[in-house]
């Protein structure tokens, strides 16, 4: 069943964050992620929101997102966002698939 990643971010370092930008796409490629939306000024239609980003990520299942989060290359990246910004990180189950 696919799984999406979703991050909201606050960047509190924007050189650490970039340099990490740099990379992200690079080391998402490796593995079976799908980025599907990055966006530092979202539009908040109801409530309120504290950070600035949401990056919205997908994979076929919970085993590619941890093969992915858990990888020496991503950890290795990970630093500069981890010091770069603060937030929250999701994962959400999607719906199963029709049979």
């Amino acid at each position: 069943m696919t799984v999406y990643a979703v991050a909201q971010l606050s960047i509190t370092d924007r050189a650490r964050y970039d340099r990490y930008q740099r990379r992200f796409l690079e080391v998402l490629g490796r593995f079976r992620g799908s980025l599907l939306a990055a966006d530092e000024h979202p539009s908040v239609e109801e409530g309120s929101w504290e950070h600035q980003k949401v990056v919205l990520l997908a994979f076929p299942d919970t085993a590619a997102f941890r093969e992915w989060a858990d990888s020496p290359e991503y950890q290795e990246i990970a630093a500069d966002r981890k010091a770069g910004s603060h937030g929250v990180v999701l994962l959400v189950a999607g719906r199963p698939e029709p049979r």
